[in-house]
């Protein structure tokens, strides 16, 4: 009898409480997928490439899973603490008619074991499958043919969601039950008595409004102006401001609702819209702090949804090639590499075969007044002209020698990149030979270098060095267009005058980042020969997959066998693989988690806002028996409730959204948010919006249709329809 009445009460409960069965299902997916990340197709092709890389992020996980786990305690607690109101005067019942407090405890335990374990098959079943989803579309993003999608399900995460929610679900439920087992029958029968409503003095409202907004102010101020003084640290007052200026703005705003109900006098006994803003009125200013908090958390789930959003949306980047040419390099002994390169069972996958040989300018003989020995390299002349091509600030730094050291970024001027560079390896340069770079040429269409036996050509690593266009430098070219017409000389190695060929096209060296040279002077082979330091001596053989096996099998299914095959020779290599893969770890790295919680944010911003009105319907539902005692119809009740459900989604969300603007706008001014295409920008923005919007419509119509379940359960009058 007793176990009937445990199953027949856990079955009602789901019925008619699907928003306490959805939150706990929610909990247990939200468990499971950020669990299971390390069975992600994407993850398992990654740790073939940055092994140490991955185990970082996974280790990290567990950290993310123990603060979800913090956050999503609370959410149970409080959708367990409506539940039990609901059912408070069923629990006075059993009392009265002979049941224990133990008993009565003991059944809740019971049931709550029994939604506990439908909840979880249901959550660990949707969890696996978003997880799944997920899974699939990133390997449909990347490419099908780079990564196979392979269905698996992690028995470690489903262990681990199982513990994490039964451990919460448990501590939430038995301190729920003390505080049942503390109450008397009476207090469970007639409920608690409603609060006095403190709506405070009006002058006192407005000054809360007005305080919270000159906070909001000065937090939105900061944000935009001083994202990153004091090494952030103003962000976190930012932050600090902003929390007590919502919460302020709500608790002014919620206080001085009455104003407007007054102002419907000529509606007052139509529509019922002064009992609809009463209502709200009540909701919001005995609510403010959790209203507040609400709103807060969808501020985060928005920043945080548009900063992963628009990192993944960075996985276009990952297939654009710019300056890589090569799809493998190999190192090692070239006679054996050049032997086994051109072998039978390699020559299918082999197309450009080229041999980058470097090294670096050697010393003069004698040395200088330091000690250290004198560069072949005087190019005074040509530091004197990028100088004067350099913005006024910037000369003025340079001239005063106040600039000291040089960072290269896609920020800085060209001229001031181009000075950083030759200013640092000047002094004994990379060299490279010209008949290596023609080859390299040629593999991309270019017409070769025809360089003089006194001229040379500037290189620089578009790899390393950010440029606008990899075909020419504007600054560069404008400086030896004019030496050039007057004749003139800009360099000069080993006392002899040379001349600098117009800017080249600039590729990537080899297929990844096995040399990291910044810049090199590409010469003449016989001046190679003469100036190379021998100690520097070194070379590599690239090659690209031919474009008639691409055209068959794709690009990845070719490279992962000549891989193999490279792998068994025993030479170092790299291979565009491990530049790919290392774009894609950025990519998810920077999105999974960010977006994890993001949505996490926004579930529990939803929920508690779901839970809060239905409580306040609850305790409030002898007001509706009223009304339908004075002549309002059910149908009058039902849209006067629909626009309470508006109401309180749409004063969060409206706070929310601003602040959100807000913060993503600052985010993309200080590069932590970057969008490649800016005419994308407000798309992206409003297609994110949506997803926001679409979540939060369908918790507002889940609570709709609740409500609208506990009217249609009024039967006080024969003519209340």
């Amino acid at each position: 009898m007793f176990s009937r009445l445990i199953y027949r009460n856990a079955k009602r409960s789901r019925k008619e409480n699907l928003i306490y069965f959805a939150t706990l299902v929610t909990a247990i997916a939200s468990f499971y997928i950020i669990l299971s990340l390390g069975r992600q197709d994407v993850i398992l092709f990654l740790k073939e490439f940055e092994s140490d890389s991955i185990d970082k992020l996974l280790a990290q996980m567990p950290i993310v899973y123990l603060f979800a786990l913090f956050l999503l305690f609370f959410l149970i607690l409080f959708a367990n603490q409506y539940q039990l109101n609901r059912r408070s005067k069923e629990f006075g019942l059993y009392l009265l008619l002979g049941m224990r407090k133990k008993r009565l405890v003991l059944q809740l335990l019971a049931e709550g074991l029994i939604t506990s374990i439908l909840a979880l098959i249901g959550g660990i079943l949707i969890g696996g499958f978003l997880a799944e989803i997920i899974s699939l579309t990133v390997s449909k993003l990347v490419g099908q043919g780079i990564i196979n999608h392979q269905i698996s399900l992690s028995v470690g995460a489903i262990f681990f969601t199982i513990i994490g929610f039964l451990f919460i679900q448990f501590i939430a439920l038995v301190i729920l039950g003390g505080r049942l087992f503390n109450k008397e029958v009476h207090q469970l029968l007639y409920g608690q008595m409603d609060k006095k409503q403190d709506i405070g003095h009006f002058k006192g409202n407005v000054l809360n409004i007005l305080v919270g907004s000159v906070l909001l102010g000065v937090a939105y101020w900061i944000v935009l102006y001083r994202f990153m003084d004091f090494a952030g640290l103003l962000l976190f007052v930012a932050l600090v401001l902003g929390s007590l200026g919502t919460i302020l703005f709500m608790r002014g705003f919620g206080k001085l609702l009455g104003l407007l109900a007054s102002l419907f006098k000529y509606k007052s006994t139509k529509g019922l819209h002064t009992f609809t803003l009463r209502q709200f009125q009540e909701n919001v200013a005995n609510r403010s702090i959790s209203v507040a908090v609400t709103s807060i958390l969808i501020t985060l789930s928005i920043i945080l949804i548009a900063d992963g959003a628009s990192t993944f949306i960075g996985l276009e980047s990952v297939f654009t090639r710019n300056s890589s040419v090569y799809d493998f390099t190999v190192n090692g002994d070239s006679q054996k590499i050049e032997q086994f390169l051109t072998s039978e069972k390699m020559k299918p996958y082999v197309e450009d075969l080229n041999q980058l040989e470097f090294g670096n300018m050697k010393y003069k003989d004698e040395r200088g007044e330091d000690g250290f020995p004198l560069s072949l390299v005087d190019w005074s002349k040509l530091r004197e002209q990028i100088i004067k091509a350099l913005p006024n600030n910037y000369k003025e730094q340079v001239l005063s020698g106040e600039m000291q050291s040089y960072s290269f970024s896609s920020e800085n001027p060209e001229a001031l990149n181009l000075f950083g560079v030759l200013e640092t390896a000047s002094t004994t340069p990379y060299l490279i030979p010209e008949s290596s770079y023609n080859g390299l040429l040629k593999t991309i269409g270019k017409k070769p270098l025809n360089l003089h036996s006194n001229e040379i050509a500037l290189y620089f690593n578009p790899d390393f060095m950010p440029m606008d266009n990899l075909e020419s430098m504007p600054v560069l070219d404008n400086i030896l267009e004019k030496a050039a017409k007057e004749g003139q000389s800009l360099m000069s190695i080993n006392d002899q005058a040379i001349y600098i060929h117009p800017s080249i096209p600039m590729r990537g060296l080899v297929a990844d980042r096995s040399v990291k040279i910044f810049s090199a002077f590409i010469v003449p082979d016989h001046m190679f020969e003469q100036l190379l330091n021998t100690e520097t001596y070194v070379s590599y053989w690239n090659f690209r997959i031919p474009q008639k096996l691409q055209d068959q099998q794709g690009l990845m299914k070719p490279m992962m066998e000549a891989r193999d095959l490279l792998k068994s020779s025993g030479f170092k290599f790299e291979s565009y693989l491990q530049n790919f893969g290392r774009k894609l770890f950025y990519v998810v790295a920077g999105s999974y988690a960010t977006l994890y919680m993001g949505f996490l944010f926004l579930i529990i911003a939803c929920t508690v806002l779901a839970l809060q009105f239905l409580t306040q319907m609850k305790q409030t539902g002898g007001r509706y028996v009223t009304l339908s005692m004075l002549g309002a119809k059910r149908n009058q009740m039902k849209k006067s409730m629909h626009r309470q459900v508006l109401l309180t989604f749409l004063l969060p969300i409206s706070l929310a959204c601003v602040s959100g603007a807000v913060g993503i706008r600052a985010m993309i001014s200080f590069v932590t948010i970057h969008i490649e295409d800016k005419t994308l920008l407000y798309p992206i923005a409003f297609t994110f919006t949506c997803i926001v919007i679409v979540i939060l419509v369908i918790y507002g119509v889940a609570v709709a249709r609740s409500a609208d379940y506990e009217i249609d359960k009024l039967r006080w009058k024969p003519n209340i329809d």
